[in-house]
């Protein structure tokens, strides 16, 4: 039987119906997950009910709360999808899909299966866009819970937060989920900093509700005798966007909007009428006024900003909007698919439906990228990037990202539109296509049916990945013969470079096998056209197959160094590393990426100067004779001292340089060079240190510990 709690609000809202389906799908899960525990000893299925009670209080339907319940069903239980299927039905079963990581696959790397989950995610979006409001419930939850695991596992998955989750939940609009992540995001990466501001606020909390209880009495008079009617109330600033204005050099004291008020009015002619009446009982700040509801931001964001002076000379901020952008201000595209959808299931693809304009621009990006890692770069420049407000000569309203040019504007409005693009005019005016839009431009783009279609040229300056992928789409599908012939030739060349032959790689089993599992195809023209249109560089390729040949044929004919007849297991140079199959070394450590004991290392055998030992990640070794690189390990101990630089990142202040010398001498840390430079536009300042440390856990520690130095925002170990 599900708890009371959840019960009550559960029957509360939803229909008998709905109800029912609902608490079957809580005693599912609860009997499923009832053996497994939480890191904080909880039973399991207080996890699903957190989510489902967040995905209740944005308004979602039956079945996207029974998939909440069920989403860890699958992946942690002996549950199938054919049970769910039978059960509870496809949509749900269907969702439960959708936010299953990839758990069971094997991968490279953690990069490329962080990758794959997202891409795997915004694929189930094409379906039905509440898989992306689950998973965002999902790590709202594990954010509120993260105290419980591992330091280093904190500051990853708040990281992960900040940099993937926070961004899809402001670009949705769910304002609500995006600010709770990036306060709970700014608590284990920043823990000194939000509490520091968690102190201020607090401090000041009773003097600011004073404050602003003053102005909404004023503003209550003023609207009746109007005849306005409007709820005004205060509102609270997230912590997470206060750091992010202390951080561009702002005091606490001098951030406006932490004296917040917000109006919430009828009509859109109400809200000019208010702005006027705010702008008569006090003094409007230069530069400070937005009106969000002539041109919406990217999620559809609609409000009149503007910021006053009071009578004694404090600035507070005053958002006004109506009830309709008020709601979809605070649940975004929740709200939007409740209302418009009303309980059916929603087709993302809607090409009628702008409001979910970005959501189309992705799943389109996810069919056209093939590689998981590239459509993650691409759906983080996405995410990323500040707007551009133009217009069509119609007078319509186009966003895109800063820095976009006409043909991201022609591909914004049609795949055609971009493809048969000759010219673009701004303000009536015709100007080279590579011309970068500003707000208010007029745009027009100009099109031939002669027209052969893009230049590979465009993609050196396009900027969204809308109009990447379509492009890169263009030379694939309606040239795929050139893209064949191209891709070879690129291929052969490489080959050839590295001194292979290339039909003697593409012969090889290894490589056959591997394609047709990670392509889905035996045809080797597919891949001479994904090199061919960009889809796939040769080095991808080529590395690839090398390795696939390597792996059927033992090629230690071409080493210029016999191995030793009796070493048949590992050796121990002199250096105290140990290289498989091979002794009586010169060994020595590459200065392009300083190997610490506890990196991955792999030997690279030199002419005439033994080995040079390098860590598995240099990107020095992509030049490398892959047939020379052999086997390295660290021995169980290993005691010398060894080089490593760090670069520090933090605010262009005096006494930076002085803190961190002073940190480094106080872990009795031996520095060998240490250099810094400012950069005066952006206020901040570049340290680097070399350091001689035992062991990467030793370097580890110094990292986390210079991270705590004030200002410091960034600490990372130089790569080469």
């Amino acid at each position: 039987m599900a708890n009371e709690t959840f019960s009550r609000k559960v029957e509360r809202i939803y229909s008998v119906g709905s109800c029912a389906k609902i608490l079957k799908a809580y005693q599912y899960a609860e009997e499923r997950h009832r053996d497994q525990k939480r890191l904080s000893g909880e039973p399991y299925i207080v996890h699903p009910v957190a989510v489902a009670e967040i995905l209740i209080d944005l308004g979602m339907d039956k079945n996207c709360i029974v998939a909440a319940l069920l989403h860890d069903v699958i992946e942690d239980t002996q549950a199938s999808e054919q049970e769910i299927k039978t059960q509870f039905g496809n949509t749900v079963v269907s969702l439960v899909q959708g936010v299953t990581k990839l758990s069971m696959l094997n991968f490279k790397s953690k990069e490329e299966e962080q990758a794959e989950n997202y891409r795997r995610m915004f694929l189930a979006m094409s379906n039905d866009i509440r898989v992306i409001i689950i998973k965002l419930a999902d790590r709202l939850h594990n954010m509120r819970t993260l105290s419980f695991k591992e330091p280093a596992s904190q500051r990853r998955i708040a990281q992960e937060t900040l940099d993937i989750y926070a961004p899809i939940a402001a670009r949705l609009g769910i304002s609500g989920v995006k600010g709770e992540l990036e306060d709970l995001a700014l608590k284990f990466l920043h823990p000194d900093d939000y509490f520091m501001i968690v102190d201020k606020v607090a401090a000041t909390k009773e003097e600011r509700v004073q404050f602003v209880n003053k102005i909404i009495e004023r503003l209550e008079a003023k609207l009746a005798e109007l005849g306005v009617r409007a709820e005004i109330n205060g509102r609270p600033k997230h912590y997470y966007s206060i750091w992010r204005k202390m951080q561009r050099g702002k005091s606490f004291e001098e951030i406006y909007d932490l004296h917040a008020i917000r109006i919430i009015v009828d009509t859109i002619k109400d809200c000019y009428e208010v702005l006027g009446t705010i702008h008569t009982m006090w003094k409007p700040l230069p530069y400070r006024f937005k009106d969000y509801i002539s041109v919406p931001k990217a999620n559809l964001y609609q409000s009149l900003h503007t910021t006053v002076l009071s009578s004694i000379g404090v600035p507070f901020e005053i958002q006004i909007r109506t009830h309709e952008m008020h709601r979809l201000a605070e649940y975004g595209i929740a709200a939007h698919w409740k209302y418009k959808q009303q309980g059916s299931v929603v087709s993302s693809a809607d090409a009628n439906d702008k409001k979910l304009a970005w959501i189309r621009n992705v799943m389109e990006l996810q069919s056209e990228v093939d590689d998981s890692s590239e459509f993650l770069d691409m759906l983080k420049l996405d995410l990323y990037q500040d707007q551009v407000y133009v217009f069509t000569p119609a007078g319509d309203v186009v966003n895109l990202p800063s820095g976009s040019t006409g043909v991201d504007f022609a591909y914004n409005v049609h795949s055609q539109v971009g493809n048969k693009c000759v010219g673009i005019k701004i303000n009536s005016r015709m100007v080279h296509l590579d011309t970068k839009l500003e707000n208010g431009d007029v745009v027009e783009v100009i099109t031939s049916n002669t027209s052969k279609g893009p230049s590979r040229d465009w993609l050196n300056f396009v900027v969204t990945p809308s109009a990447k992928s379509k492009i890169r789409a263009f030379f694939k599908k309606e040239m795929k013969e050139d893209n064949i012939r191209r891709g070879k030739d690129m291929l052969e060349k490489e080959s050839k470079r590295r001194g292979y032959n290339l039909n003697e790689l593409l012969s090889c089993e290894e490589w056959k096998n591997y394609i047709q599992k990670k392509y889905n195809t035996v045809a080797v023209d597919e891949i001479f056209a994904m090199v061919g249109y960009g889809g796939l560089t040769t080095n991808q390729v080529v590395l690839k197959m090398i390795d696939c040949l390597k792996k059927t044929i033992e090629c230690k004919s071409v080493l210029e160094i016999k191995p030793s007849q009796a070493a048949t297991a590992s050796k121990k140079a002199d250096s105290g590393v140990l290289v498989k199959g091979y002794d009586g070394f010169l060994i020595r450590f590459s200065h392009c990426c300083n190997p610490l004991p506890g990196d991955k290392i792999v030997g690279y055998i030199s002419r005439g100067r033994g080995v040079s030992v390098h860590r598995a990640d240099c990107p020095n070794l992509a030049d490398y004779e892959p047939e020379r690189l052999i086997e390295a390990s660290w021995p169980s101990t290993v005691g010398d001292k060894f080089s490593a630089t760090i670069n520090i990142t933090g605010d262009d202040r005096s006494g930076l340089f002085s803190d961190i010398a002073t940190t480094l001498n106080n872990m009795k840390v031996y520095m060998t060079g240490i250099n810094a430079k400012s950069n005066k536009e952006t206020n901040t300042s570049l340290v680097s240190v070399t350091l001689e440390v035992d062991s990467l856990e030793s370097l580890d520690g110094i990292i986390n510990k210079l991270r705590s130095v004030r200002g410091v925002y960034e600490v990372a170990r130089k790569s080469n």
